[in-house]
C-alpha cells in the first residue's frame, strides 16, 4: 500500500470523529496544509474569571481558548500556535505578580507557565509588556519555552534597522516539518517577525526613556524581511501587535497592519492590539481589506479578539516550488469560545482545559486573596447616591486618577503645558438598576474588587483637545440630565428619566453652576434643539471666566472620545491621546501609588440658586446616611417611592 493511500485511509477512518479542513483533504504530493493558530491580547486572562467583579465569566480565558487547540490541530496535518502580544498585564493577576509577589530570577510568570503548557511555538511583544519595566519583562520572558521576538524596539540604533541592537531577537526562523498530501515529510523554514506600536515610548516613558528606542513598524519590516528571505525563509509571517487602521503609511503609525501587510516578502499577518475581530463586518469598509477573503493587502490575515475570546486561524495551502514554498490559497477565521443569543445571553462553546488551569492555579488563588484585600485606603466614603445632584466622591476619584494619568502622558508631547480637565460620569446611579444599584465603599480599606464598583466598564483612557467654548457645550450636553424647572415650583421632578447617568459628565478642573430655569440646549441624542439656551453659568478656570478660545485637554474614555453620547468637542478628530490602559487599571495604579486617597468632592459644580423653588430627587435608601454631607445643596427626606427609592427634597 502506498503512503498516499495509507494516509487517505487514515483520514477516511478518522472522518467520523474530526472534520478535516479541505486543504488537508485536497493536498497533493508536494502540497501541504499549514495551519497557524493565533491568540492575542490575553492580558493575563488564564482563568475564565472576572477578578474585578470576583466571579466566573464565560467570555474570557486562555484555559477556554485552549480547548479549541486540540480540535484545530486534529483538523490539520501541520499546525503552529503563536501569541501576538499583550500577555503580561491587563487584569489583577498581572498586577498581583508585578506589585505584590514580584518576579525574582528563576520565578515563573503564571501566563508564561500556561503558554508553556500549551506548547506555543513563538510570540511577539505587545505594548503592555513594558508596563512593569524592563527588568520585570526580562525575568518573565526567561521562563518561556518558546522564542519571543520584536524587531522595532532597540537598545541602540544603527544606521538602519538591521544594524540596531534590538532588545529581543527581531525575528526567528523555525525549522518546521510539514507532511504533504502524499504522506512525505518536508522541512520548511518559517520566519516570524514581531512588531509593537512605537507609541510605547510615550505610554511607558518612565520605564523606557534612556533605555530603549522605537522604530517605525513599516520601515523596520522593509529592512528585515529581505534579510529573512536571504537567510532562507520559505514563508514569512508578521506578528503585528498593531491594529488595523489606514492603508497609507505615515511615519510612526500606531495601527500599521495594513501598510505592513503590503511589504514585499510577507506572506501572512497576525494582528491585534485593537481588541477586535478580523475577519468581521467591523472592517467591511476599510481600504485594503477583503473581509470575505480574510485578507489585508491581499495577504491572509486574522485578529483573534482579546482576553482569549477567540482563536485566530489562518489556513494556508502551500506548494513546493523549486527549492522553496509558495502559498496557493488560504482561509481565515476567528473562532469564538462562546455564542451570544438574541437576548444577549452568553453560552460557552468549550470547557476549560485542566492543564492550563493547573499551570496558574496557585497564582489564581493568590490573586483572589489579593483582590479581596486592601491595596490602599480612602479617608472619605466613596458613594454615588447623590452623584446626579452634587459633586460626588465616587466620580471625584475617577477624575483624580484620570488627571494624574493624563498629566504623565502629556509630558514630552506638543500638548504639555495645556490645562488638563477631567470628565467622568456616575455609572451606578439607580435608574433601571433599582434602589440598590449604587457605589458604596466605606471609609478605610479599598480592595481591587471595589474598583469595579467605581468604574463598571472596561473602557480605555483617552484625551481630547478642545476649546473653552467646547468645554461649555460639553457641559450643556451633560446638563440635559435635568428637567427645566419653573422658578418658584414646589417639589418639581428634577431628573429626566430618559437621560442615562453615564452621559452625565462632571468636569473637574473648572467651576460652574447649572441654571435649571433654562431649557436644555441639546436633545436626548445630543442634537441641538435650543441654540440660545445657556444652562451653564459662571463657568470659570482658575477663578476667571473661561476664555472661549483657550485650548484644554480633557481626560475621558474611549466611549466618549469616540463620539459616544455626541458631546461637543469629543470625537476621533479631536482625540490627541489614545491610552493603552483601561480606566480601571489607572484607578488601581493611582490608589496603589497614593496609598491613601482623599476623594472628597470639592464642590466645583452646583445648581444656580432659585429662591423659593424645590425639586424632588430619588436615590437609594442607604444614601440617607450621607445626606447631611452633600456639598452645595440643602437636602431633606421626602418619603419613599412605590419602587423602593428614597425621595429627597432639594431646596434650590
Amino acid at each position: 500500500m502506498s503512503m498516499s493511500l495509507s494516509r487517505r485511509g487514515f483520514l477516511a477512518g478518522t472522518a467520523g470523529f474530526v472534520a478535516l479542513h479541505p486543504f488537508s483533504l485536497r493536498a497533493a504530493a508536494n502540497q501541504a496544509h499549514l495551519r497557524i493558530m493565533e491568540t492575542t491580547d490575553l492580558h493575563v486572562h488564564v482563568f475564565p474569571y472576572d477578578y474585578y467583579a470576583d466571579r466566573p465569566i464565560d467570555t474570557v480565558g486562555l484555559a477556554r481558548t485552549a480547548a479549541l487547540i486540540d480540535d484545530v490541530r486534529a483538523e490539520a496535518t501541520n499546525a503552529l500556535l503563536i501569541d501576538n502580544g499583550d500577555f503580561l498585564q491587563g487584569n489583577p493577576m498581572g498586577d498581583y505578580i508585578a506589585y505584590e509577589r514580584g518576579m525574582k530570577e528563576g520565578d515563573m510568570h503564571p501566563v508564561i507557565a500556561a503558554m508553556n503548557a500549551l506548547g506555543f511555538d513563538a510570540s511577539t511583544l505587545g505594548n503592555h509588556e513594558f508596563n512593569y519595566g524592563l527588568s520585570f519583562l526580562e525575568k518573565s520572558l526567561a521562563g518561556a519555552k518558546f522564542p519571543v521576538v520584536c524587531a522595532n524596539i532597540a537598545k541602540s540604533l544603527g544606521a538602519s534597522p538591521t544594524e540596531d541592537e534590538t532588545l529581543l531577537p527581531p525575528y526567528v526562523i523555525l525549522d518546521h516539518s510539514v507532511t504533504d498530501g502524499a504522506g512525505e515529510s518536508h522541512q520548511i523554514k518559517l520566519g516570524l517577525i514581531g512588531f509593537v506600536p512605537p507609541q510605547v515610548m510615550n505610554w511607558d516613558r518612565r520605564h523606557l526613556e534612556g533605555n530603549v528606542m522605537a522604530r517605525d513598524i513599516v520601515e523596520t519590516a522593509r529592512a528585515y524581511v529581505p534579510q529573512m528571505r536571504e537567510a532562507g525563509c520559505d514563508l514569512v509571517v508578521a506578528l503585528s501587535h498593531s491594529g488595523i487602521g489606514g492603508a497609507d503609511h505615515t511615519d510612526g503609525m500606531e495601527n500599521a497592519s495594513v501598510p505592513l501587510a503590503a511589504v514585499d516578502g510577507i506572506d501572512a499577518i497576525l494582528t491585534g492590539h485593537s481588541h477586535l475581530v478580523f475577519p468581521s463586518s467591523t472592517y467591511a469598509e476599510f481600504a485594503g481589506l477583503d473581509v470575505e477573503q480574510g485578507t489585508i493587502m491581499g495577504k491572509p490575515a486574522v485578529m483573534g479578539g482579546f482576553w482569549g475570546s477567540h482563536m485566530g486561524l489562518i489556513d494556508l495551502m502551500i506548494e513546493r516550488d523549486g527549492s522553496g514554498w509558495r502559498v496557493l490559497s488560504h482561509t481565515a477565521e476567528a473562532r469564538p469560545i462562546y455564542t451570544r443569543g438574541e437576548d444577549r445571553s452568553i453560552t460557552p462553546t468549550v470547557e476549560s482545559v485542566d492543564k492550563v488551569l493547573a499551570a496558574a492555579e496557585q497564582e489564581h488563588q493568590e490573586t483572589l486573596a489579593y483582590v479581596r484585600r486592601a491595596v490602599g485606603k480612602t479617608d472619605a466614603p466613596l458613594h454615588s447616591y447623590f452623584a446626579l445632584v452634587a459633586d460626588d466622591p465616587s466620580v471625584q476619584i475617577v477624575s483624580n486618577a484620570q488627571t494624574w494619568y493624563i498629566e504623565q502622558m502629556m509630558q514630552g508631547t506638543e500638548y504639555e503645558g495645556l490645562p488638563i480637565l477631567s470628565a467622568a460620569a456616575p455609572f451606578k446611579a439607580g435608574g433601571r438598576g433599582g434602589p440598590e444599584y449604587y457605589t458604596d465603599v466605606a471609609v478605610g480599606d479599598v480592595a481591587i474588587k471595589n474598583v469595579s464598583d467605581l468604574y463598571l466598564y472596561p473602557n480605555t483612557v483617552r484625551a481630547v483637545k478642545v476649546t473653552g467654548a467646547e468645554v461649555k457645550d460639553w457641559l450643556e450636553r451633560s446638563a440635559g440630565m435635568f428637567n427645566q424647572i419653573e422658578p418658584g415650583a414646589e417639589d418639581a421632578t428634577l431628573l429626566n428619566p430618559e437621560f442615562p447617568s453615564y452621559n452625565f459628565d462632571v468636569m473637574d478642573g473648572v467651576t460652574y453652576q447649572i441654571d435649571l430655569s433654562q431649557p436644555s440646549k441639546f436633545g436626548p441624542k445630543g442634537e441641538l434643539i435650543n441654540p440660545e439656551a445657556s444652562r451653564i453659568v459662571n463657568l470659570a478656570y482658575n477663578g476667571e471666566p473661561i476664555d472661549p478660545a483657550q485650548e484644554f485637554i480633557i481626560a475621558s474614555n474611549n466611549y466618549r472620545a469616540g463620539g459616544g453620547g455626541s458631546f461637543p468637542g469629543a470625537s476621533p478628530e479631536t482625540t490627541v491621546f489614545e491610552g493603552p490602559d483601561t480606566n480601571r487599571d489607572v484607578i488601581v495604579r493611582y490608589i496603589v501609588e497614593k496609598g491613601t486617597v482623599s476623594p472628597r468632592a470639592d464642590g466645583n459644580w452646583s445648581f444656580a440658586p432659585m429662591e423659593g423653588t424645590t425639586v424632588i430627587f430619588e436615590t437609594g435608601p442607604a444614601g440617607a446616611q450621607y445626606a447631611d454631607g452633600v456639598p452645595g445643596v440643602t437636602i431633606e427626606e421626602a418619603g419613599q417611592s412605590d419602587s423602593g427609592f428614597a425621595r429627597f427634597r432639594i431646596s434650590l
